[in-house]
């Protein structure tokens, strides 16, 4: 369940983070309450960076996976760099202590206002979704009279083999151009004064059990940056993306790196690869209380106070999550659903999941909800967003309390 060196393991039965009981966080802070092991976070981005080190490499952590404000610290404060899809993203990370030259700005449809605030603080690049977008970043970089440095993002047409939502590297989907255009677009920008294309990169998705397709994408990226470089194109960083599922089976960042690396054989430049999920998802679990077991028509329900509003990747695209009890299950074994109390069928964190039965007032462990759980969180049904705690050296702290009825109100008040 949990990694070998840190993370959730039971103490004497019962469910603790980094040695501190997760009942003990509940009964200080409530539930449904987001819990992440600082250690497990700081173990999965060494692994990362030592399994790269036999190439020039950064290491740009996917923010989106998880913005809050203290991850991002403790991540800066190791030497990561950061792949951002918004100004937000981008200004949170600069001000957590990323340095402007070791981020990324990815992202579909980046507004002039998102374009000048790039070029202002002077990142390392922004990968450009299309000819067009690389147009409006060199009026942008004329006007504020800089050079903007460019990554074109391609697509490959590779299929991650992950849900379709989140399949990003396919011909059908938004995301980049086409591999087969890359040449051309390069030489047309050449003759643009307000930005340098200086590098290449390819996500194909997320949530990747697979290393094939991974290794597939590294190996067609290599192959276009040689391509450009014998046409006198000055290729300097090749960014492989990210995607790295995490669960049974999922690659590891060592196996990650054996199936690419191959495949970048003979680029002299820095290789660029944004991990976000595989770092912070197993480092974080939601616990929530119990409020009820319902039964109608054979049917069991396990009722608890979190919902899809605190968690949302089950209901956007059917993710599962292992549920363990906190406490040491000792009770029948049933068949269940375990729900939520939002008013949509789809609040639904696990269909017919084999536990022992729990009583009201139990706690569950949602596992592996540290990336695009509290990331993706909203008030709908004007719930509160849940409390988070980083477990920290044997100790805790909150890192951001619950929301309040006049925290949801304020911006409505006159």
């Amino acid at each position: 369940m949990c990694g070998h060196v840190a993370g959730f393991e039971r103490q004497g039965g019962d469910l603790a983070c980094d040695g501190v009981p997760l009942a003990a966080l509940a009964r200080e802070h409530g539930t449904p309450l987001y819990v992440y092991s600082a250690a497990r976070i700081d173990e999965a981005y060494r692994r990362f960076d030592a399994a790269f080190e036999s190439v020039p490499h950064l290491v740009c952590y996917a923010a989106k996976a998880n913005s809050s404000l203290a991850i991002l610290r403790r991540l800066a404060s190791l030497g990561a760099g950061t792949d951002v899809v918004s100004a937000g993203e981008l200004r949170a990370c600069l001000e957590s202590g990323f340095p402007a030259a070791k981020a990324v700005f990815s992202g579909v449809g980046k507004t002039d206002e998102e374009l000048r605030y790039g070029i202002e603080t002077g990142i390392l690049a922004f990968n450009a979704e299309s000819e067009r977008e690389i147009e409006r970043i060199d009026a942008a970089a004329a006007a504020l009279g800089r050079t903007a440095r460019i990554a074109l993002r391609v697509n490959p047409d590779i299929d991650a083999r992950s849900h379709p939502y989140i399949s990003t590297g396919l011909k059908q989907n938004k995301f980049g151009v086409d591999i087969g255009r890359a040449r051309e677009i390069f030489e047309r920008a050449a003759a643009l004064s307000h930005v340098r294309l200086s590098g290449v990169q390819a996500h194909i998705g997320s949530q990747i059990l697979e290393a094939e397709p991974l290794a597939e994408t590294a190996r067609e990226l290599a192959a276009l940056a040689r391509e450009l470089i014998a046409a006198g194109f000055p290729i300097e960083t090749v960014d492989i993306g990210g995607g790295i599922g995490v669960g049974p089976g999922a690659p590891t960042p060592e196996s990650y790196a054996r199936a690419v690396l191959p495949g970048l054989a003979g680029f002299s430049g820095r290789v660029l690869v944004e991990p976000g999920r595989s770092i912070v998802g197993p480092a974080g679990a939601l616990l929530t209380r119990v409020v009820g077991v319902k039964r109608e028509r054979g049917k069991a329900f396990v009722i608890v106070d979190a919902g899809m509003n605190d968690l949302l990747r089950p209901a956007l695209y059917e993710a599962v999550h292992t549920i363990e009890s906190v406490a040491a299950g000792k009770g029948p074994r049933i068949r269940a659903d375990v729900v939520g109390p939002v008013c949509e069928t789809a609040d639904c964190f696990l269909h017919d999941a084999d536990m022992a039965e729990p009583e009201e007032g139990d706690l569950l462990a949602i596992l592996d909800a540290g990336a695009y759980g509290s990331a993706m969180s909203s008030n709908y049904n004007f719930r509160y967003r849940a409390a988070e705690v980083l477990v920290e050296g044997g100790s805790s702290r909150q890192i951001r309390r619950r929301e309040t009825f006049e925290d949801l109100t304020r911006l409505e008040r006159s």
